[in-house]
């Protein structure tokens, strides 16, 4: 059991003790608590309860984007609903962490958790610069618009304007 100012949690571990942290799950957390409120970049996975699949989606809704989503499941209509509903860098379902390895899937964040792509062809766009290059044929009907204007470049006008 592990407390902090007004806050009370337990602490599950799991894995082997090694000089590495362990993966740590988080029950019983508020989001008050810290741990709710930073990015996580860590083995800790804190644990939020919920009876519906509403419930569910109104939380993470509610909050800024998430950079990755997990869902465990196998009803086809709740994955959709989770995937229509939702908002994330990136979506994994029954697993985790492993969208990051797929490259040929675009990796990244939404909003506050990160703007642009890696991996795949999203992230060749998201590192490149395309240069716009139009070129004027030398022969071309604007041509007859351009200075020095004389009777030509009158009648063409009015022409137009009619």
């Amino acid at each position: 059991m592990v407390s902090g100012p007004g806050h009370e949690y337990r602490c599950v571990p799991g894995g082997p003790q090694t000089r590495r942290m362990p993966p740590v799950v988080l029950a019983g957390t508020t989001d008050a608590m810290r741990v709710m409120n930073d990015e996580i970049f860590g083995p800790l996975l804190p644990v939020v309860p919920y009876r519906t699949l509403d419930e569910a989606i109104g939380y993470v809704e509610s909050r800024p984007r998430p950079l990755a989503l997990y869902y465990f499941g196998h009803d086809r209509r709740d994955t959709n609903r989770i995937l229509r509903e939702t908002h994330a860098g990136g979506v994994t379902l029954n697993d985790v962490i492993l969208h990051i390895a797929q490259d040929a899937l675009p990796f990244g964040g939404v909003g506050a958790s990160g703007m642009g792509h890696y991996h795949g062809r999203e992230g060749f766009l998201t590192f490149s610069k395309a240069k716009g290059v139009f070129r004027q044929s030398r022969l071309n009907a604007m041509s007859w618009f351009n200075p020095p204007f004389g009777r030509r470049f009158e009648r063409l006008t009015r022409l137009l304007i009619r």
